[in-house]
């Protein structure tokens, strides 16, 4: 299409809330210069015709089967068989009007539907102030895009009246400030919110307050087990860990004391260094010895 290159897919429509789609789908042909022909049969030439009515009548056709190619690719194939047989854009919308928004007593079956939906929406301890809002606001739009009027006046005491009590304190703040009948729908949706932000920040704060809290004690309770378990080990069973000397002056070795060094013991036995008379070779052979001789004898 001419001049629509910033223009982005036409709205896809499956049967399912014509509504939206017919409001989206009017927009996309307005900004294609298509909702004309779409409103309006396009009128046929006379008998006689001028060049500039066989100009304008080849635009219109042109613009005709633009706007039947949009509404054909913006529907699904279940949708598509039952306008295929239509010839112009107009006829295409008119079907698909009448078969998925209804004649005038449905369309006030599904008003007088939304409405009691509308009624009896309270909002509920789990959720939360914007999916409370976003679920009521979308019943609103439903019945506003029926043609049923419903000012913001009335929303605003709907969500007044159906808060939960966390919200008091904030409602009657609002009401010593100002009068609550000509609130703006936004502006009371935006304190709301942000009392509600505030809260959950004042809740976070307090949740990791109590939890820093634990890891503390907790950490100092294991810290006194600890010492109080080394302290008993070292008193009773000696430390886990072996002690450290130095090094060894004549080793180099940390694991004993220099004066028990194997290098510098001397045995009782034969006054040999490097080990003692428990160990000794030379003494166990004498002792050998002197059991053997009284046996020969």
């Amino acid at each position: 299409m001419a001049g629509n290159n910033f223009m982005s897919a036409p709205p896809m429509f499956t049967g399912e809330n014509y509504q939206i789609w017919a409001v989206k789908m009017e927009s996309y042909l307005q900004a294609s210069d298509l909702w004309d022909v779409v409103t309006t049969e396009i009128p046929t030439l006379p008998e006689d015709p001028t060049i500039a009515q066989i100009t304008e009548n080849k635009s219109a056709t042109r613009k005709g089967y633009k706007a039947k190619t949009c509404i054909h690719s913006a529907v699904s194939e279940m949708i598509f068989t039952k306008i295929m047989t239509c010839e112009t854009a107009k006829q295409a919308w008119d079907l698909l009007k009448e078969e998925y928004r209804g004649n005038q007593r449905t369309k006030r079956m599904q008003i007088l539907n939304l409405k009691r939906e509308f009624e009896m929406k309270k909002m509920k301890e789990a959720e939360s102030f914007k999916e409370y809002v976003d679920k009521l606001m979308a019943i609103v739009n439903k019945i506003r895009m029926l043609g049923e009027a419903l000012p913001d006046s009335r929303v605003v005491e709907k969500i007044l009246v159906t808060l939960l009590e966390m919200f008091e304190a904030k409602i009657s703040s609002l009401e010593e400030s100002r009068d609550l009948s000509t609130i703006a729908l936004g502006e009371l949706i935006n304190a709301m919110q942000a009392q509600e932000q505030r809260r959950a920040y004042r809740q976070e704060e307090g949740v990791e307050g109590a939890f820093q809290a634990k890891y503390t004690a907790t950490s100092e309770s294991k810290g006194k087990k600890l010492w109080n378990r080394g302290g008993e080990d070292n008193v009773g069973k000696g430390t886990r860990n072996p002690p450290k000397f130095p090094h060894c002056q004549h080793c180099s070795k940390t694991n004993h004391h220099p004066t028990k060094c194997w290098k510098i013991l001397e045995c009782r036995s034969c006054k040999k260094k490097r080990h003692i008379a428990k160990f000794c070779k030379n003494k166990q052979q004498t002792q050998a010895q002197t059991v053997q001789q009284p046996n020969e004898e």
